[in-house]
């Protein structure tokens, strides 16, 4: 006789054990020490996940699942480990995400600072970046300003990708210890949803046969790696969605001397402006001074660029990325549009990213890879392959980031030097959000969402605190 599948009975169940459900957990066993809560993660424990890359020398394309971008602590073991705070005296939130429009500003202020002590528990560096030499830092906004760009100054608090493995290891630890079920390994195939109600989940775990673990509420936390997955449960389920902010851009690399003194100062410079003639935003995000440019992999094999920095190990360039932000609320997916430009830009790397000098891109030329061998700034991502990004990146977000580099020019001579790097594509895939209540419920009494993947934030700290603000909101 064919064995029945086990059937889990639990209090919470979190889909995705990146910093949103990682947080989420600890809070409910926090508050809720005699419930079960029961996480399931499809990647790997955070001591297993290793990037073949850094030996083979190139992606390889990791089966199942990318090591990068999957297992505990979701991207944020192998990003740059950059924890976002703010600034005091503002009444809003400029980089992060969404969770005060929920929240509330001042509540969200409060979650970011009991999150950040939570860090700091676990070893983060007590070491605050740009919040030294206000006078100085002053001088490069005003520099901004004439060149048509604003500066977003807020202090952070710099992981490293090499510290932030150690740090999410402990969390892994005392997160077992308080009693969570972790599931590795393990993939949420469906939910269970009857009448509007959420009454659990089906998952396979890595050997076996789909199973259901039953709960009444399920909180979703998958991250932009599982946003493509959470679009179509959310159509197969009717859950309610509404386009968001679709972000298309590039990774550049130039010298660290061109970028001395934001790094120096700020660490993590974030400009934004809306350079002529479509007047789009284009901003900066996610610097790393010294750092190395990465690829990451998602669903269906699309590879995306990003960048990282190290504590202890350093380059001599300084990477970050450029992106452009586009409002396609009349298409039905903006996530397809934005797929389809991975898609072609692999397709023309040979399964790859591209990377091109922008002298060469500024004249409408490839480049070659003997060129690349002779140029002044060396890659630091060596197996991405010479190319031509216009060939796959659309016109106009092309437009607006090349106008962007000019711009950057006045602040940062040097800045749109010929030999500096554009690598693509860089993507965010939080272009679907979903409908949520203040609770952060969605549609489906019970199934509530939080973190990257649903379109809440955007980035480390604001995802971490979304999984504390949902656990005081669930009954």
């Amino acid at each position: 006789m064919k064995e029945q599948p086990r059937t889990r009975v639990c209090d919470y169940i979190i889909v995705g054990a990146g910093p949103a459900g990682v947080f989420a957990a600890m809070e409910l066993l926090k508050l809720h020490p005699e419930r079960k809560v029961l996480v399931i993660e499809r990647g790997k424990r955070v001591e297993n996940r290793f990037c073949p890359a850094s030996k083979a020398g190139k992606c390889i394309g990791c089966k199942p699942y990318c090591n990068i971008m999957n297992g505990f602590s979701g991207a944020g073991a192998f990003s740059d480990g950059k924890l976002s705070l703010f600034n005091p005296e503002d009444d809003d939130f400029y980089v992060g995400g969404n969770l005060h429009k929920y929240a509330g500003v001042n509540v969200t202020k409060r979650l970011i600072t009991e999150t950040d002590k939570m860090y700091l528990k676990f070893g983060a560096d007590t070491k605050l970046q740009g919040v030294d030499n206000p006078g100085e830092i002053s001088k490069i906004r005003k520099t901004a300003e004439i060149a048509g760009l604003d500066l977003v100054n807020i202090p952070i608090r710099h992981l490293g990708t090499d510290r932030a493995h150690l740090i999410y290891q402990k969390i892994e630890n005392h997160l077992e210890e308080m009693g969570a079920e972790i599931l590795f390994e393990t993939e949420v195939k469906d939910l269970l949803i009857e009448d509007g109600k959420i009454h659990g989940v089906i998952y396979k775990e890595k050997k076996g046969e789909e199973s259901e673990a039953l709960a009444e509420t399920v909180i979703i936390a998958v991250g932009r790696v599982g946003a493509n997955w959470l679009l179509k449960i959310c159509e197969k389920h009717a859950i309610k969605t509404e386009p968001g902010i679709l972000d298309v851009g590039i990774r550049y690399e130039l010298p660290d001397k061109v970028m001395k003194r934001i790094n120096d100062l700020l660490y993590e410079g974030k400009f934004i402006g809306k350079p002529a003639p479509y007047n789009d935003k284009v901003r900066t995000f996610c610097q790393n001074p010294s750092g190395f440019v990465t690829t990451e992999v998602y669903d269906e094999g699309i590879i995306l660029v990003n960048g990282h920095s190290l504590k202890d190990t350093k380059s001599e360039n300084t990477n970050l990325a450029i992106l452009v932000s586009m409002n396609l609320k009349d298409m039905p997916n903006p996530m397809e549009y934005s797929r389809n430009i991975a898609r072609n830009m692999n397709a023309l790397a040979g399964g790859n990213v591209i990377v091109q000098r922008l002298g060469d891109i500024m004249i409408g030329k490839r480049t070659w890879p003997d060129e690349l061998s002779r140029n002044s700034v060396i890659p630091t991502l060596k197996s991405a392959s010479a190319g031509d990004l216009s060939l796959a990146m659309p016109y106009r977000e092309l437009m607006d980031i090349l106008g962007f580099i000019e711009m950057m020019d006045k602040v940062a001579p040097g800045f749109a030097n010929a030999d500096n790097l554009l690598y693509g594509p860089e993507l965010k895939f939080y272009s679907n959000k979903l409908e949520l209540s203040t609770s952060l419920e969605t549609s489906i009494h019970g199934l509530y969402a939080i973190g990257d993947g649903c379109g809440l934030t955007r980035g480390l700290m604001m995802a971490s605190a979304s999984g504390v603000y949902v656990a005081r909101q669930v009954k």
